[in-house]
């Protein structure tokens, strides 16, 4: 007894030292490694070193007590936390933990998994010492484990990379902050998800799981993996990098209890009844009846272990209740091995269930693509989703967009190192993180809850509003008396800034986020006709003022004067910093572009120097010309009408938020477009009207190789009592043989073959929902001549249904749910009226691989820039003449000595756990053998990169900067034996200290603390 007080004491001391190592934040802490846990891991027996003795000569039953707890659903996620608004779904995630973690310390046999650390750190907080020390020990002992980790249970069709990344290093960083190496998962759990990523997997093997679980994958695939004992694979995550294999389990019952053994206040199946003399003893009905279910479940898996969940959504309210009938269950069952049975069942974890596969030794399928798209059934592909709430998709990719700004300047500002900055900064991390989840980003929340998200997004903005203008005023002046205020434009969405319409004088400030010196296209909405605009140098920079469409002059909601746009070219922003220019009104004379209305028998041309469009007499785009070729390139809008039925059978399902069913019926918004020619200097335009609620602007920037699509879909009409779900269609002449590619969460692209499935025979009810994919960043077609790709500022579901053209999804207004469990119709609503969407397309086409940089290398240097670009801050300078401003202030500021290889990426720069010291990854942005330049392997010198800087040390981690990279093993499982391939090896080791030479292979991201001096 005297040596467990004693252990336990050193554990208390421990854990009492990680937590003072914490750095605050706006729940634990802001950092992520910690690295003072030697005592700590020596004495833990959590992880595979608590795993439960397994019975060689019986079939090893884990029994996995969770919960799934969706951070916003039905209810917000502070409604499921306290339990309230209970007419929407009874659920309240504080109790659960409390029950939890009381059932545990009941009894030292019991184990529970964890997974959403969005929740569990707001429950965390709220605890007294005391009880965070018993948890502590729980998590010590392997007794209560975390899984998955990140902030939320993402979504895997519309959720970007970067994203992802980023929510999983801050929920992992908290739990490593907070109980150390035993806080870190190491399996994945996507149970939720509507599909699945090939690059979700990916990252999970880049972060150091040892194996991923899921349970949604198509009904068909499913039943023909069970049937032939595939349900368990190795998941071969990328066609780049080396060790990129994944262990990855599909769940066998969903992720519920088995049929009759739900034993939670929100379940209806009977506890089991021991009493000896009762006459509603049920013992030996019960354990009969799992029995029953564990050999039909047995004869589908390969191993002599299963893993059995026992738990469903929002359950574990009364744990005592599942917990009690479980160690029933237990009890019971393993009796029954005196009458050789040979079933041995324990309470177990994900992680305990793949050490025991891993050491069984085995061989195992494998598999190469993704499970996309997802089918619960013949009629229900769930592909509506992939667009479903269109303005809340942007509204997340801003905010990614946002967040890598705010990181940066929160890091490089002189001023920005206190706590206030970092609790700021942490309500972005945490907003994006909740955006992440697969009922967030997905779009099939309940309305409230979509409005929720929004504003908790909005109040993230604004903390990190302040955090970014306090870092550029820190650069900007030394003189607080001279100082100006940085603002965001955040509704340019529907072209309006108050500064750059009300100001006679502005300063615009463009903050470059990307590792390279980039251009960028400035569009402001004003109200004058003549402008002056000077660099410090005093040099013009030549404008152009356009006028709006009147579509978006017309919004009943958009309360702006402004009827036109300022467009100038900022040519040779920093990396990682800013360019400041100056705007004056003037009066000398008209410089607006006068619009050019066509009689329609007159056809229209736009170009520049690379390509130019020619549209038909009726207004649609017919041609494009690269290269002195030209090729056939139509758009057009359509829209498919939803099918509405009663849910009751298959055959009558509705299209609803989780699922695109048209009913058959597609038509053109309209057979005739008009149309106004717009040309200037920077910019040509078209812009087009199709009908009331459906219009475009086609822009050709006179120094770029792509053609923007600027569309503004809305309000859909519905008086017909038909929802509809609106497409763009790009027509070429390619000749694609019903093949074309579409990205995996904006990485490696995934060929995709019209009607057909790797791993499956294909019988397709529904034709068009059953081609459509996830677009996250990018589709494309091609054939050996030519190739044409679409990117996209959000994500869409998108298919090829025909030869040579590419189809997009852009907005979906419908009039019933689809009984998928949200119960509400998609019929967003805003202003008194139905939601508009506005949003761009970026079209590459031309010469497939003629010469470096190939198509697809374009593709990756736009994408990126894309999702980066420079981020518009303007600045009221009434009171600041140009002569002022150019003596008082620093309108130029780059925290890199150089750009980096234009192939390499600067993913994420953002304050690290310690003063002075950053997080940063570098990321190879092209897969191999994409390009014969700019896929090879690419070094740099961080030393050289980071000359204002004196670096002290570097360090390497895995992907989310929660382990060392020298300290990273994973579980190795083996393939079944086939035709053996050359596997790619990394050529290099983990970064330690004064080695500051880095190389990166094509996709490889690679993870670094260094600790260094800023100079500037």
């Amino acid at each position: 007894m005297v040596m467990e007080r004693l252990r336990f004491a050193l554990l208390t001391l421990a854990c009492l030292l990680v937590s003072a190592n914490a750095r605050p934040g706006p729940h634990h802490g802001s950092g992520f490694l910690v690295q003072n846990h030697d005592q700590l891991r020596q004495e833990a027996k959590c992880g595979y070193e608590s795993c439960p003795v397994l019975n060689a000569d019986k079939l090893n039953v884990h029994l996995v007590p969770h919960t799934h707890d969706d951070v916003g659903w039905l209810k917000t996620l502070d409604q499921y936390y306290y339990g309230s608004s209970t007419h929407f779904q009874k659920a309240g995630v504080q109790y659960i933990l409390d029950s939890v973690i009381d059932g545990l310390l009941k009894n030292p046999e019991r184990k529970f998994v964890y997974v959403e650390s969005a929740f569990f750190f707001k429950w965390w907080d709220e605890q007294s010492p005391e009880l965070q020390e018993a948890v502590r020990e729980l998590v010590q002992q392997g007794r209560l484990e975390f899984i998955g980790g990140a902030w939320s249970m993402n979504d895997e069709a519309a959720a970007h990379y970067q994203s992802l990344i980023d929510q999983f290093t801050w929920g992992l960083g908290l739990l490593n902050d907070t109980f150390g190496e035993c806080g870190r998962p190491r399996a994945g759990w996507q149970i939720d998800p509507f599909g699945h990523s090939r690059e979700q997997a990916s990252l999970f093997a880049q972060m150091g799981y040892d194996g991923m679980f899921f349970a949604r994958l198509d009904w068909r695939d499913k039943n023909k993996r069970l049937a032939e004992s595939k349900a368990e694979m190795i998941w071969e995550t990328s066609s780049s990098l080396a060790d990129n294999e994944l262990f990855t389990s599909v769940l066998y019952n969903h992720y519920s209890a088995p049929p009759g053994f739900c034993f939670d206040v929100l379940c209806s199946d009977q506890p089991f009844i021991d009493g000896k003399h009762s006459a509603e003893n049920n013992v030996d009905q019960k354990v009969d009846s799992f029995l029953e279910f564990i050999d039909g479940m047995s004869q589908n898996y390969r191993s002599k272990n299963l893993l059995l969940t026992m738990g469903d959504d929002f359950t574990y309210m009364d744990a005592n209740m599942y917990f009690k009938n479980l160690d029933k269950l237990i009890k019971y069952t393993n009796a029954r091995q005196l009458n050789e049975s040979n079933v041995n069942v324990f309470y177990s974890t994900p992680t305990c269930y793949l050490k025991a596969l891993h050491d069984a030794k085995l061989y195992w399928p494998t598999k190469s693509d993704d499970f996309f798209p997802y089918a619960s059934d013949p009629h229900a592909y769930w592909t509506g989703y992939y667009t479903s709430r269109p303005t809340s998709k942007r509204f997340e990719r801003v905010g990614n967009h946002f967040l890598q700004v705010c990181k940066q300047l929160t890091a490089l500002g002189r001023s920005t190192s206190d706590d206030s900055y970092q609790t700021r900064l942490g309500y972005l991390r945490e907003a994006m993180g909740v955006m992440q989840h697969h009922d967030a980003i997905t779009g099939t929340e309940k309305q409230h809850v979509a409005d929720d998200y929004a504003r908790m997004l909005n109040t993230a903005f604004e903390a990190c509003d302040v955090n970014a203008n306090d870092a550029l005023q820190s650069f900007a002046t030394d003189t607080s008396s001279s100082s100006i205020k940085f603002e965001s434009c955040h509704l340019l969405n529907i072209s309006l800034c108050e500064i750059s319409e009300t100001k006679e004088t502005f300063v615009v400030t463009l903050y470059n986020p990307l590792g390279h010196t980039s251009s960028k296209y400035v569009r402001l909405p004003v109200n004058a006709k003549s402008y002056l605009i000077k660099d410090a140098l005093g040099i013009p920079l030549p404008i152009q003022v356009i006028p709006l469409p009147e579509q978006i002059t017309n919004l009943n909601f958009r309360k702006s004067l402004a009827v036109q746009e300022l467009v100038f070219l900022a040519e040779e922003i920093p990396p990682l910093g800013y360019k400041s220019i100056y705007v004056t009104e003037t009066y000398n004379g008209m410089l607006q572009d006068t619009p050019k209305e066509l009689p329609d028998k007159r056809p229209a041309s736009i170009g520049n120097n690379y390509l130019s469009l020619n549209f038909d007499n009726n207004g649609f785009l017919s041609t494009i010309t690269v290269n002195g070729a030209s090729h056939r390139l139509q758009q057009d809008f359509l829209y498919y009408e939803g099918a509405y039925g009663n849910n009751e059978v298959f055959e009558n399902r509705s299209s609803g938020a989780y699922i695109f069913r048209p009913n058959g019926t597609i038509q053109q918004v309209t057979t005739k477009v008009r149309l106004s020619v717009h040309k200037g200097e920077h910019v040509q335009e078209v812009h087009q009207v199709f009908n009331e609620w459906v219009s475009q602007v086609i822009r050709v920037y006179a120094e770029e190789k792509h053609v923007e699509f600027e569309w503004l879909v809305g309000p859909i009409p519905v008086d017909d009592s038909k929802g509809k779900e609106v497409v763009t269609r790009f027509h070429s002449d390619i000749q694609s043989d019903g093949v074309f590619w579409t990205d995996s969460n904006g990485r490696e692209m995934l060929r995709r073959v019209r009607n057909h499935r790797e791993t499956w025979d294909l019988e397709l009810a529904e034709p068009v929902a059953g081609n459509y994919y996830p677009i996250t960043a990018n589709i494309a077609l091609e054939d050996d001549n030519l190739r044409m790709a679409v990117l996209n500022d959000r994500a869409q579901g998108g298919t090829s249904l025909q030869d040579g053209v590419l189809e997009l999804m852009v907005h979906r207004r419908l009039l019933r749910d689809d009984a998928f469990g949200v119960g509400e119709a998609l019929n967003e609503v805003a202003y008194g009226s139905g939601l508009i969407a506005r949003g761009k397309h970026y079209l590459l086409f031309g010469e497939k691989a003629s010469k470096s940089p190939t198509a697809q290398a374009k593709e990756r240097f736009l994408q990126n820039q894309v999702l980066t670009p420079a981020w518009l801050f303007v600045s009221d300078a009434t009171n600041l003449t140009y002569d002022a401003w150019r003596t008082s202030f620093n309108s130029e500021f780059s925290a890199l000595s150089a750009s980096l290889p234009p192939n390499v990426n600067l993913l994420t720069f953002e304050p690290w756990k310690k003063p002075l010291t950053y997080l940063v990854r570098f990321e190879h942005l092209l897969e191999a053998n994409e390009d014969p330049q700019f896929s090879q392997p690419t070094s740099f010198n961080l030393q050289s990169l980071f000359s204002n800087f004196n670096i002290g040390s570097v360090r390497e981690t895995t992907l989310a900067g929660n382990q060392w990279k020298k300290d990273s093993s994973r579980l190795k499982f083996r393939a079944d034996p086939v035709v053996p391939t050359e596997k790619m090896s990394s050529p290099h080791g983990a970064v330690q200290n004064d080695d500051f030479d880095i190389t990166l292979t094509p996709m490889e991201i690679r993870t670094f603390v260094i600790e260094m001096q800023p100079t500037y």
